[in-house]
């Protein structure tokens, strides 16, 4: 079994599969090792429509900072009954399945959820990924790439941005507005 410091994840893909879930998480801050998932969300998607949906509030164990609850609108009172990660998270993870994972700038939710995965349950998590934001700088000439300026160019609504379900379907509206442009320039 892989430590958390090897991580050994997933391959990177630069593709368009028809079946996926887009996953998206909010947190307590930037590190994997020392902040926590305050929320986690995911759309499954069959023959690239969505077919299920998946989110909830996970309350950690250290108080949110007001600047996180500003920047994502999720305080400690609307976490304070939600399950912990460890009660959760297999949940989650089973929800995903062996699905190819697609997200904005993913490896930031692999390595939360990965670190997550292998310190509740010993299990990796190993599913191949696409990054919407490394496509992006691909074939979206914007003069950022994260996912509002993103979401501006291919006119996908980035209402409610930083709440996880939201940044999901940002995300899916992103990837299939850039898997539309990529079929039609082959």
């Amino acid at each position: 079994m892989a430590t958390i410091a090897t991580r050994n994840k997933g391959q990177k893909l630069m593709d368009f599969p028809d079946n996926y879930t887009v996953i998206d998480i909010e947190t307590t801050g930037l590190s994997a090792s020392k902040n926590e998932i305050i929320e986690l969300s995911a759309l499954k998607i069959r023959d690239n429509e969505i077919f299920d949906s998946y989110t909830t509030l996970v309350r950690p164990l250290s108080r949110i900072g007001g600047f996180i609850t500003k920047l994502t609108g999720i305080s400690n009172e609307m976490v304070e009954n939600a399950p912990l990660i460890e009660e959760i998270l297999e949940e989650y993870l089973n929800f995903i399945g062996d699905d190819v994972v697609v997200g904005h700038n993913v490896n930031f939710d692999i390595n939360f959820i990965y670190d997550k995965s292998v310190k509740y349950y010993n299990r990796e998590f190993r599913n191949d990924f696409v990054d919407t934001c490394t496509m992006s700088r691909k074939y979206c000439p914007t003069r950022s790439h994260k996912l509002d300026y993103v979401a501006e160019y291919y006119k996908v609504d980035a209402t409610g941005h930083h709440r996880a379900d939201n940044d999901c379907r940002m995300t899916y509206g992103i990837y299939s507005a850039m898997k539309k442009q990529v079929q039609s320039e082959v």
